[in-house]
């Protein structure tokens, strides 16, 4: 059963939601503010987010961009009709579509179901396990080995590595690693970061001499450079 969260502060709209789609097989939750909503997008619980833009405590638009600077959490955006500048922004956010308000219930679900279509498609495409040199990670099962040693890693530095591994060779900004392992932003002075990737280089170096495959672009963010002649798998 698929999971969809409601972030929305018309709780009778709210209600209509929930009633129309779990019927339909959907398990639906509702919150009325932008901060729960965040906090409740960010948890890895739901298959995709209704979103509306504006919101209290924090605005829609701004949730949307800090679900996308942590990943593709799909996001169908309500918009008061009319606000064609708040679609368009919404969308150059990364908002997967949107719907005006009010909206037909089974036009909502057919949106639901065709962005839901789309991710699926997409996470097929998405290799579970990364092989760089003798260095595996298995997302799937949240396992490291290199050689045949396992290596243990807390979730955020298992969640800083998969990327750096997914973006073998390219820079991984700064912004995008704390959005995706801490669920923050990161201030000028917090130096967390730093010491999680510290943390990752010391359990990657498994013999002495071994080189660092962790790069720091100071000022950017961190690289992760496949050993010569070897390519990810």
């Amino acid at each position: 059963m698929e999971r969809v969260l409601v972030i929305d502060d018309d709780v009778e709209l709210c209600d209509l939601i929930v009633e129309f789609l779990q019927p339909e097989g959907f398990q639906v939750e509702a919150v009325h503010d932008g901060r729960e909503g965040l906090r409740a997008a960010l948890s890895g619980a739901y298959s995709l987010v209704i979103l509306d833009i504006m919101l209290p405590e924090l605005n829609g638009l701004d949730v949307l961009r800090q679900i996308r600077a942590s990943g593709e959490l799909p996001v169908l955006l309500l918009s008061a009709r009319g606000k064609e500048a708040e679609r368009v922004v919404g969308l150059e956010l990364g908002g997967d579509d949107y719907l005006p308000k009010p909206c037909s219930p089974r036009e909502l679900l057919a949106r639901i179901r065709a962005i839901l279509r789309r991710a699926h498609r997409d996470s097929t495409r998405i290799p579970a396990s990364i092989r760089i040199g003798d260095l595996e990670l298995d997302a799937t099962h949240r396992t490291v080995t290199r050689g045949d040693t396992p290596l243990e890693f807390t979730p955020i530095e298992f969640q800083i590595l998969e990327l750096l591994l997914r973006s073998a060779g390219k820079v991984v900004r700064r912004e995008q690693l704390a959005q995706t392992a801490l669920h923050r932003s990161l201030d000028p002075f917090d130096r967390s970061l730093d010491v999680h990737i510290s943390n990752i280089r010391k359990k990657l170096s498994t013999h002495p001499g071994a080189l660092d495959p962790i790069q720091t672009m100071r000022g950017v963010g961190y690289l992760y450079q496949e050993p010569a002649g070897e390519s990810t798998s």
